[in-house]
């Protein structure tokens, strides 16, 4: 069975970043993914321009060079696989992480391929793959879709978007000008703050011109084969349709750190337990990275705002080897 000083849960831009930091200090490490390389990032819709500015996705002393002011999503790609290159990160994709023992001083590993020993775990697993449902009758039907790729499969249709961020308004404009009847559902009375600055007028100016239909201070009832019912102030309504676009967020996979035996609070915001200086769980010697920190306020922790939490942890970690 191989043994590791760190075993790094996530391939994502904190994931490989927290590689980067053990690397750094001389510890022996794994970076273990269920999916591709930034899977997270893989699944972003395939025009995705990133809010930031790509010097402040930099990581690893790597410059991030791009073709705009903001990179997108096919740069992000290149950019990460570049990073794992140059800094010959062990990473092996497509092997999930099914459970974390006790075993001795450290841990074992059992994963869909196989089993390791590590002193020492960090999770940086994000919370892209899980989307938040709607709980409603119909959200099961195969016209509704979570995730949101590229607007051509929607050329000519009739397709509602559940939601008012940033993922909401990309889907809703991207598809309307490929000739689709596209129609919003807000639960707010208004678009979110947080869409992207540079895209707030356009949306704004298609909903006041009518180009594309939005309900505020409302939401489905129920998802039928041709029609959604829409709950809005003024009563229901049904609106005739081929596609719903629920872009409703996404959450941490709390089933699977239930598993691992992570401590979750109570409280709406489902915050995983961990120490605000060291970053360590209610488990000794695994460690949170990343988006996950912020249970269900994914709007708290973002990539240019935790790539520090890899030289913490890793600043522990090797502090107790060394003790």
């Amino acid at each position: 069975m191989e043994s590791y000083d760190v075993i790094i849960i996530g391939a994502g831009p904190i994931g490989l970043a927290t590689g980067i930091e053990a690397q750094k200090r001389n510890l022996r490490y794994l970076i273990i993914e269920k999916g591709c390389l930034v899977n997270s990032i893989y699944h972003y819709p395939a025009n995705m321009t990133f809010f930031s500015t790509s010097d402040k996705i930099e990581i690893g002393g790597v410059p991030f060079v791009s073709h705009g002011p903001k990179p997108t999503r096919r740069e992000a790609l290149e950019y990460y696989r570049r990073v794992k290159e140059l800094w010959q990160l062990p990473v092996r994709t497509y092997e999930r992480v099914e459970q974390i023992r006790l075993a001795g001083a450290g841990y074992e590993l059992e994963t869909s391929k196989g089993r390791y020993r590590s002193t020492a775990v960090v999770v940086a697993t994000g919370f892209f793959d899980h989307p938040n449902l709607m709980g409603v009758p119909g959200e099961d039907l195969p016209k509704v879709r979570h995730y949101y790729d590229e607007p051509h499969p929607y050329i000519d249709q009739r397709v509602l978007v559940v939601g008012a961020a940033n993922s909401a308004v990309d889907a809703a404009l991207e598809t309307w000008r490929k000739g689709a009847q596209v129609t919003m559902v807000i639960r707010q009375p208004e678009i979110s703050h947080r869409v992207k600055y540079w895209v707030r007028p356009d949306i704004d100016n298609r909903i006041k011109e009518g180009s594309i239909k939005a309900y505020f201070s409302s939401q489905i009832a129920e998802i039928r084969p041709e029609a959604v019912d829409v709950q809005t102030p003024e009563g229901l309504v049904t609106v005739p349709n081929d596609w719903v676009l629920a872009m409703t967020g996404f959450r941490p996979d709390y089933a699977w750190m239930e598993r691992m035996g992570i401590a979750v609070s109570d409280d709406p915001l489902r915050i995983p337990q961990r120490d605000e200086q060291t970053f360590e769980t209610n488990l000794p010697n695994v460690y949170l990275a990343g988006t996950i920190c912020g249970g269900m306020n994914t709007n708290k922790w973002f990539i240019e705002n935790s790539v520090e939490h890899g030289s913490t942890v890793m600043d522990q970690i090797q502090a107790r080897l060394r003790g």
